[in-house]
């Protein structure tokens, strides 16, 4: 079972900060060193200073940049700079924003989940995590003992009854509305009217969530929450650990843009790289399409399109005249190269192919220990680039997961590869946050 709350928000004092475009920032995990800099210099409160602060040479177990965070933090409270919502409420969040010359509005709910373990099923995970990144939100929640980001979960809006709620509370007037650098619009409505939250808990109540994006945040939270249980003499369950910040959003919201997210490769040597297209033709059929050939990347995405369950992937790098395409030439031999544990949906994903019998298999690199010689790109013209100005030596072009397929592979209980999906765009940090102490 579900169970979402409205929280005492945290936001900037719009009286002090007037202009939020200058303070909000993308979530950590997107977030390179250059893009830190940057976010530094827009504002001396950009939400950068909690989401993702910078380390620094001097570090030490008792400063660092989590303890400078949670330092920023107490900081900005005492001086009004981030004030707390008197009134418990869940928000209304619209994201507008452009993707290939299209306008898009997606519509989301910020509100607390109740944790749950993930055998409960009540909360579905779609993709793996790795150790790195949890281990470093779970040293932040210690330090701020707060949510910094919203996770990013979908649910089914059956009827549209949720809808019909929320539109009603569109008409009242937002705490939140301004146009982002980025040409990104955000408009936030705080929900506190008791019928609206009694129908959101009802209809959310009886249907798992499935998370899109932040695992790595959930996973850190039930790690905070098993700590903090331990430590008490007797925990209530309903301690400002025991929940979670998420935006929920509706499977069929149109303004749900997943990308796919294509693997870069570098590193490898020369006899390697000789040996590839051999290797590859004896699992997959190829075909040639030259890199100069007119509407080379419509052909590219014709060909990638529709492509879940049919291991279709186009390679750039092999040489410099030709992008090679390639699908399985029976997808059933290729199950022998993946665990048995996996499901038979896990194994048909073009992802799961790319990752286990591509990159594994035939090239050896697996991404907990190839960290430095893979990277990832949702930016098909970027991961080329990459390619083209030497950065990396080839670029694994996939096509896009759909919802539903997100959904059936949480629902048989397996995970897709780990950056899998990118939700476009990425929701921001510093709209609305949650300080467990504050709930």
């Amino acid at each position: 079972m579900v169970d979402i709350h409205p929280f005492r928000g945290v936001r900037y004092n719009q009286a002090i900060i007037s202009d939020l475009a200058r303070v909000i920032c993308p979530p950590y995990d997107i977030i390179p060193p250059h893009m830190q800099s940057e976010l530094y210099e827009r504002s001396k409160h950009n939400f950068i200073q909690l989401e993702h602060t910078r380390e620094l040479t001097q570090d030490t177990a008792s400063e660092n940049k989590y303890t400078r965070a949670a330092a920023t933090l107490t900081r900005w409270l005492a001086q009004g700079i981030l004030a707390v919502e008197e009134t418990p409420a869940v928000y209304l969040h619209d994201h507008h924003f452009r993707y290939q010359g299209q306008e898009y509005r997606r519509r989301g709910i910020i509100t607390l989940v109740r944790l749950e373990e993930w055998e409960s099923r009540a909360i579905r995970p779609h993709e793996g995590t790795l150790a790195n990144p949890k281990s470093d939100r779970l040293r932040l929640l210690r330090a701020l003992q707060a949510d910094a980001s919203s996770i990013m979960a979908l649910f089914e809006d059956r009827n549209n009854k949720i809808a019909s709620a929320l539109a009603a509370r569109e008409k009242d007037e937002s705490v939140i509305r301004f146009n982002a650098d980025s040409g990104e619009k955000h408009f936030l409505w705080a929900i506190s009217e008791a019928e609206t939250l009694a129908q959101l808990r009802q209809h959310l109540a009886h249907q798992p969530i499935y998370i899109a994006d932040g695992h790595h945040r959930y996973e850190s939270a039930l790690a905070y929450q098993r700590e903090q249980r331990e430590n008490l003499a007797k925990s209530h369950g309903d301690e400002g650990f025991d929940f979670v910040m998420m935006e929920l959003v509706d499977f069929a919201d149109p303004g749900l843009v997943v990308l796919p997210s294509h693997r870069l490769v570098r590193g490898l040597p020369a006899k390697r790289m000789d040996k590839i297209i051999d290797e590859l033709a004896s699992l997959f059929q190829l075909q040639k399409l030259p890199f100069d050939s007119p509407d080379v990347w419509q052909k590219v995405n014709d060909f990638l399109a529709g492509n879940e369950g049919q291991g279709k992937i186009a390679i750039f790098g092999l040489d410099g005249r030709n992008i090679l395409l390639i699908k399985p030439h029976d997808l059933t031999s290729l199950d022998e190269l993946m665990s048995d544990s996996r499901s038979e949906q896990y194994k048909r994903l073009t992802v799961s192919i790319l990752d286990h019998v591509i990159l594994e298999k035939l090239l050896d690199l697996k991404r907990e220990q190839a960290v430095e010689a893979l990277a990832y790109s949702h930016d098909q013209a970027d991961a080329v680039n990459m390619v083209l100005n030497g950065q990396y030596q080839l670029a694994f072009l996939i096509g896009p997961a759909k919802a539903d397929v997100i959904k059936m592979i949480a629902d048989v209980g397996d995970r897709m590869p780990g950056k899998s999906t990118y939700f476009y765009p990425k929701l921001p940090s510093g709209l609305v946050f949650y300080r467990m102490a504050d709930r």
